[in-house]
Formats: structure tokens, C-alpha cells, sequence
């Protein structure tokens, strides 16, 4: 409500998005636009959501991870160095949790766990192990290390820690985060270290969870339960580890020893001040005192240190009272904030708490004393100089000095990298010779390049799997309308420049079909509607190949031609092809005649006996039949009569005795053949229509499911033909069952395909390419 105008600009310091927000009776203020909006803006690394992704598939599978990750509706891979906002990582839990049926706290535990391994295996381990010899060491300073972990991960949101230790031994972990309904992660977590790297087991328990207003905004505080109970049992001790036993041994030895020639042998005062004994144990023990009743420090009775020399060595520090008063400062932060030169100036008229983000009073910092505080000058406060820099931000340890109620900070300056420094027009001598934020600043520089470059790698790495992945999708779809032009050994030997050798299969089943005065309707229609009315024709009788498991050979305008028993010999050969013939007639009915608006007639002619089969060409190669055998099929189409299935005798005796009905229709003058006796093929008498067309879920009697159904491709693109049938294209393809469809496909599966000769017995190849 006080904001009058907002103006936005990209920060040329962190190359991040801010806003100069000038509010009513105020100066321009610039806020990022992360503080500006805090609950809009949620942003996290790619490093959480591989790690689900590495989750879900170690436990459950590729198959289960593209599952959840279609259903949230994101991408396959995530870059670590790269920022993506929360709710993906939040759609991808929901669907997990749908996914196995679980609620989110059972999901975001194991991942808890999960994600503590992954930090060690993604090489974390060692920096995870000495943040501290306890559990309490260890979350005491978890926020320390993400701390470190934002000079290189600027847009790092971590949640923040606070532990406390009770008199019965429990402790009190609280959680403070932006992010609401993650807190089900930090019990995975302190578990998994309390194990792995201190050999105990603990308990978690929420005793409370509320939000609370702090500066930026409401934030998630829940407090943890934590019961810790040694086991050492887990873990066998190590060889190094008697070592400090030995140690306590030999220094208790060492001690009983010195006593006893103490009894034994007493001393005079001027003796004992040389006596190398006495010199020994006081060397090991300290006068009066040993190392088995633990180390008491010993403090100066004044500080051996003058004021000057303080301020000079601690350049950045700032002592303040309970009222925020500043009381002394460090000389280069005087140069910087002149302001500080007043004396009992206030504190927080100069400065703002980053981190963590509480309001700036005494009893937020003392509630977070143990936490690593981050200050940032505020610009309307700053010299002239310094109006068009970015703020210096100090980063260090608050403490509390009882006797004086004063609070010493004892910072350094916030600063990840050389350009940061050249910013602010600061040099490494303005910071302290002992301050390791010297190296830092150069290690640091040296390692945003390596991650600059780690990132470019994996950027580049993903780019080649998108591509390799795109390349694989193309190539099946190439492969795909390969083998639909070829069969698929003789394509496989083309690709791989082989000569294809043709050979003779010594029998075989051919089918010829054609539209029954094609001529006339083609002479009284649109050529459009002739195309509609074939390919719509056409892709029912495809459908039909793959329900049968017959090889189609090619289409000449109206007529369609397919074999069984070729590519690959099989000895059903005949009833799959007089099955789809059967298919043919009843699918033809759905094809309306643009003419008449009526269904089409088609003629169908079979007949079994050897080809020769081989590619030709070299531009287009077709897989061709040659025969005798091709010829009468051929025949038998032409010679046929309107909505019938026209047999030659060899074909009869084929299907004889095997559940087909089959009438005679006599001997007929068959062009080029003379007189023949033919058979009309009329129905298979042990199955329907519907097993016959691939559209019967269960087989009849038995009740049982059939092979699993496969769409065809090509229908599935036509489905708005208007000249389909609707309620059929849209139907599974059921591939019909015959007795050799095992062995089938045992062969085809292994490529084992048999080796062809022509009827001299020698292999005729024919040349490609």
C-alpha cells in the first residue's frame, strides 16, 4: 500500500533481477526482487530434483520415474548449476506420493535419508564429516556451511538451524524455512548423519510448528525432539581407535611413578624448583592440576592489547550495547561508513540482517548467537562515493559479552570473487593479513571458473543426450517406414551394405483383390474421392496384415496383393491368408462407394504354391514375388466373382479339413491356364467375425485374455477419415492366435531366419547399390 512507483533494472553485480521501490514519503529504496516478493519467488538448484530423479529410479525403476515425471509435466534432466523454481520440485513429490500411494511425510523422509547419501557420493563427504565431532557440533553448524556453500550458489535459499541442549540430554532442533511443508526431510537427514557419522540412534518428534513474521516475510518454525542413544555396536571400532586409550594408560603410569618417587624421596624448596620431575609434571599437568580432570584456561588479569591496535587488526568488527548503540568499530569500516564514527550511533540505521533474516534487535540476535550473521550497508546511508556501488556486506560471529552487556561482531567483508571487490573499489589490503577471506576471495575465483566451465560441460552434455535421444526417435521412425516398405531382414542387410540373396520358398500363400468396377467409378468421380475411398480401403486391410501376421507386397491402384508364408516360412501360411481374405469382405462393407453412396465389392483370388522371392531395383527397392504361383493367384482375383473369395485347387487342398467352410464352384476357362476346378471360400467355421477382424477381447469358452493388442500406426493417424468407421478404427488390434505363432516369433526375435535357395539349389543374389 506504501509503494508509489517501482522501477526494474538487472543488478551488473550479480546479474540479478531488482527493483528501485520509492515509497510514499521515503527515497528510492532497491530491493531484489527475491525480498521483494518472498513468496512468489522460490527458486532452488538442480541438484535437489536429480537427486529425486536418482531416488525414484534406484528404487523403482526408469519405467516408474517417466511415469511421475509425465504427470508433473517436467523435463527428463535438470542441470546442478542451473535455478528452477519450487513448484517443480513440489510436483514432483505429489506425484510420487500418488505414484506409490503414500502420504508426503513417508516420501520426504526417504528422501531425507536419500539425499544425505547423495551429497556424499556427489563429493560432500568430507566437508559434511568435519562440521563437527557430535550431532550438536554438527547442526550447530550447518548454517556456517551454507553459508559457504552461497558464494557459489548465489541464489541459494537453505533453510536455517538452531539447536539447544536440555539438562535431561534431548535436544531442541528448530527449523526455519520459506518454504512451507518440507519439514518431514530434516528427520531423514539427522538421522542418516546421527548413524553414518556418529554411530548412535536418535528419535525425531515435532513438539511445534508455527509461522512466524520475520523481516522478509512468514516463515515455517518447527521444533524437533531430538533423543539421542549411543550405540556403538553399529560401527567396529578401528584399529586407531585404542590409540587414546594407550595414550591415558601410559600417562596414568607416568603420573603413578612420579608420585611414588615424590613419597619416597622428598625434596628441599631449592631442589624441587630444578628437579626434573617436578619440571616434567608440571610441563605434562600444569601446577596442581592433571589432563585426566580436563583443560582449565588461564585468563590475564588485564587485556595485553591496547585499543588502537585492536581496532587496527580487527578492521570490520563493531561493538554495540543492548539499545543498539554502536560503541567502537573498526577502522577500515569507519572509512566505509563514516557514520560509525559517531559515538552510541545506532546500528541498525546503517545496516540490515540478511542472514539469518530476523528483525534487528537484541534479543533475535542473542536467539541466533550461534549462527553466522550477515549485514548489509543501507544505500541511503552511505557516502556519495558509494551511492552507485553495491553494498558492502559483512559476514561474521556475534558474541555476547556478559560482564560489559555488549555484543561484539566480529565480521569480514562478504565478498565471493574478484569482480565483487573491483565493484565496491576495495583491494585485498583493506582486509586484515590474518583474515582468510583473502584466500578465499581467490580460491573462490578460481572455482566459480571451474564450476562456469563444469556447467557449460553439463549443459553441452545435455544437449548431446537431447540430440542422441531426437536421433534415436528419428531413427525409429525411419526404420519404421523401412520395414514397412521391406521386411526387416532384408532391410537390416541393406543398411548394413550386404547383397541380399534371393531364394525360393517351396510353398506359399498369395492373395490378389480389387475393387469391382473401379473403372467406372473412377471415370464418374473427383480424383480426391478415389484417394479417400483407398486409403480408407487401404488402412483396413493393413490393419488386417497385422491381426494375421501376412506380409503385404504392394498396391497397384486398386489392387492389393499379400503372401503368407514369406519373408519367413510358416506353416499356417494358408489360414492366416483365408482369414484375412474373410476380413477383407467384411471390412470392405465399411468403405462407402462415392458413386453409389452404397459399400464397395471387392473380388479376391488365392492360391498356394512356390515363388522365387528377392529385391529389386536400386532406386525405390521392392521386395518382389516371381512365379508361376503369382500368376494364377492373379487369376483367380480376375476370374472371380463380386464379394467372394475365389480359391485354385491347390489352395483348397491347403485349407481342407480345417475348420473352413468351402463350396465348388466347377471347372471355368482361366485365361492362360485352360479349363481349372475353383472352390468359393465362404467362412472359417471355428471362429467369429470379430477374432477374425483382431477386434475379440476374450477368447470364446475359455474366458481368456488374448495376446497383447497393438494400434496400428497408420489408422491411428486417419482416425478422422470420414469414410471409417469409428466405432472399429478405434478398437485394439487383437493379433489372432494360430498354432506356429510361437515359433514365429521365437525366429523373428532371434533373426534366425532360414537360408533361401532357388529351385536349381544354388543362392541367386540380386545386387543393391
Amino acid at each position: 500500500k506504501n509503494v508509489v512507483h517501482v522501477k526494474c533494472y538487472l543488478k551488473y553485480s550479480t546479474e540479478k533481477w531488482a527493483y528501485e521501490v520509492k515509497l510514499k514519503r521515503k527515497k528510492w529504496k532497491i530491493i531484489e526482487l527475491r525480498h521483494l516478493f518472498p513468496c512468489v519467488l522460490h527458486l532452488q538448484y538442480g541438484f535437489i530434483n536429480t537427486c529425486l530423479k536418482s531416488l525414484v529410479i534406484e528404487k523403482f525403476g526408469e519405467g516408474a520415474w517417466e511415469k511421475i515425471r509425465d504427470q508433473a509435466g517436467v523435463q527428463d534432466s535438470f542441470m546442478t548449476h542451473e535455478v528452477y523454481k519450487d513448484v517443480i520440485t513440489m510436483r514432483l513429490v505429489d506425484e510420487t506420493c500418488k505414484f506409490l500411494e503414500v502420504t508426503p511425510d513417508i516420501v520426504l523422509k526417504q528422501f531425507g535419508e536419500y539425499f544425505f547419501e547423495f551429497c556424499k557420493l556427489s563429493g560432500y563427504d568430507n566437508m559434511l564429516r568435519a562440521l563437527g565431532g557430535n550431532l550438536y557440533e554438527f547442526i550447530e553448524n550447518l548454517d556456517a556451511l551454507h553459508r559457504y556453500l552461497s558464494l557459489s550458489y548465489q541464489e541459494m535459499n537453505a533453510p536455517s538451524f538452531r539447536v539447544e541442549k536440555k539438562d535431561n540430554g534431548t535436544m531442541h532442533l528448530h527449523y526455519y524455512s520459506d518454504r512451507r511443508g518440507l519439514s518431514h526431510i530434516v528427520p531423514g537427514i539427522i538421522k542418516a548423519v546421527a548413524t553414518d557419522f556418529f554411530n548412535s540412534e536418535i528419535t525425531m518428534e515435532i513438539i511445534h510448528q508455527i509461522e512466524e513474521e520475520e523481516r522478509t516475510g512468514k516463515k515455517e518454525h518447527v521444533v524437533f525432539l531430538i533423543t539421542q542413544k549411543p550405540d556403538f555396536s553399529l560401527k567396529r571400532p578401528s584399529k586407531l581407535s585404542s590409540a587414546p586409550q594407550h595414550s591415558a594408560n601410559m600417562t596414568s603410569q607416568l603420573e603413578k611413578q612420579l608420585n611414588k618417587k615424590r613419597l619416597h624421596l622428598p625434596l628441599k624448596p631449592r631442589e624441587q624448583e630444578t628437579d626434573p620431575s617436578v619440571v616434567l609434571e608440571s610441563t605434562l599437568f600444569g601446577p596442581g592440576r592433571n589432563l585426566l580432570r580436563g583443560f582449565e584456561p588461564v585468563y590475564p588479569e588485564t587485556l595485553c592489547i591496547d585499543i588502537n591496535t585492536f581496532c587496527n587488526i580487527f578492521p570490520f568488527h563493531i561493538v554495540f550495547d543492548e539499545e543498539l548503540a554502536v560503541k567502537q568499530a573498526g577502522v577500515n569500516l569507519q572509512k566505509i561508513v563514516p557514520g560509525l564514527q559517531t559515538i552510541s550511533i545506532r546500528l541498525d540505521q546503517y545496516f540490515t540482517i540478511i542472514h539469518p533474516e530476523v528483525k534487528f534487535t537484541i534479543s533475535s540476535v542473542r536467539k541466533f548467537i550461534n549462527s553466522q550473521f550477515v549485514l548489509r550497508t543501507k544505500r541511503n546511508m552511505m557516502p556519495e562515493s558509494w551511492r552507485n556501488r553495491p553494498m558492502l556486506e559483512l559476514r561474521g560471529q556475534m558474541v555476547w559479552m556478559e560482564s560489559l552487556h555488549f555484543m561484539l561482531y566480529l565480521a569480514s567483508p562478504l565478498l565471493r570473487s574478484l569482480h565483487e571487490l573491483e565493484e565496491r573499489q576495495m583491494h585485498i589490503s583493506d582486509i586484515a593479513p590474518h583474515d582468510v577471506t583473502r584466500d578465499l576471495i581467490l580460491l573462490n575465483q578460481q572455482r566459480l571458473a571451474e564450476m562456469e566451465l563444469s556447467s557449460q560441460l553439463e549443459r553441452k552434455k545435455e544437449e548431446l543426450r537431447i540430440l542422441s535421444k531426437n536421433l534415436e526417435e528419428e531413427k525409429k521412425k525411419t526404420e519404421t517406414l523401412l520395414y514397412a516398405m521391406l521386411p526387416k531382414h532384408v532391410a537390416n542387410q541393406l543398411k548394413e551394405g550386404k547383397r541380399v540373396e534371393a531364394g525360393e520358398f517351396k510353398e506359399c500363400t498369395i492373395l490378389f483383390s480389387d475393387v469391382v468396377t473401379f473403372t467406372n467409378i473412377c471415370s464418374q468421380c473427383e480424383p480426391i474421392q478415389i484417394v479417400f475411398m483407398l486409403n480408407s480401403m487401404y488402412l483396413k486391410f493393413d490393419r488386417l496384415t497385422t491381426v494375421h501376421d501376412v506380409y503385404k507386397v504392394e498396391t497397384i491402384g486398386d489392387a492389393y496383393m499379400v503372401v503368407g508364408g514369406v519373408p519367413v516360412p510358416m506353416a499356417s501360411h494358408a489360414e492366416r491368408v483365408a482369414n484375412f481374405a474373410l476380413g477383407m469382405i467384411i471390412a470392405a462393407r465399411g468403405v462407402t462407394n462415392p458413386v453409389t453412396g452404397s459399400s464397395i465389392q471387392i473380388r479376391v483370388g488365392i492360391h498356394t504354391g512356390p515363388v522365387l522371392a528377392g529385391v529389386v531395383g536400386e532406386k525405390m527397392p521392392r521386395y518382389c514375388l516371381f512365379g508361376d504361383t503369382v500368376n494364377t493367384a492373379s487369376r483367380m482375383e480376375s476370374h472371380g466373382v463380386p464379394n467372394k473369395i475365389h480359391l485354385s485347387t491347390s489352395a483348397y487342398h491347403a485349407l481342407k479339413g480345417k475348420g473352413f467352410e468351402i463350396i465348388g464352384r466347377g471347372e471355368i476357362e482361366v485365361k492362360g491356364k485352360g479349363k481349372m476346378c475353383t472352390y468359393f471360400l465362404v467362412r472359417n467355421l471355428t471362429v467369429s467375425d470379430n477374432e477374425i477382424m483382431g477386434w475379440q477381447v476374450k477368447e470364446p469358452e475359455s474366458g481368456q485374455e488374448s495376446v497383447q493388442s497393438l494400434r496400428d500406426c497408420s489408422e491411428a493417424r486417419h482416425c478422422q477419415d470420414a469414410q471409417s468407421s469409428p466405432n472399429h478404427d478405434r478398437r485394439p488390434t487383437i493379433a489372432m492366435k494360430y498354432f506356429d505363432s510361437a515359433t514365429i516369433k521365437d525366429e523373428l526375435s532371434s533373426n534366425s531366419y532360414p537360408q533361401l535357395k532357388d529351385l536349381a539349389g544354388t543362392g541367386l543374389s540380386f545386387s543393391v547399390g
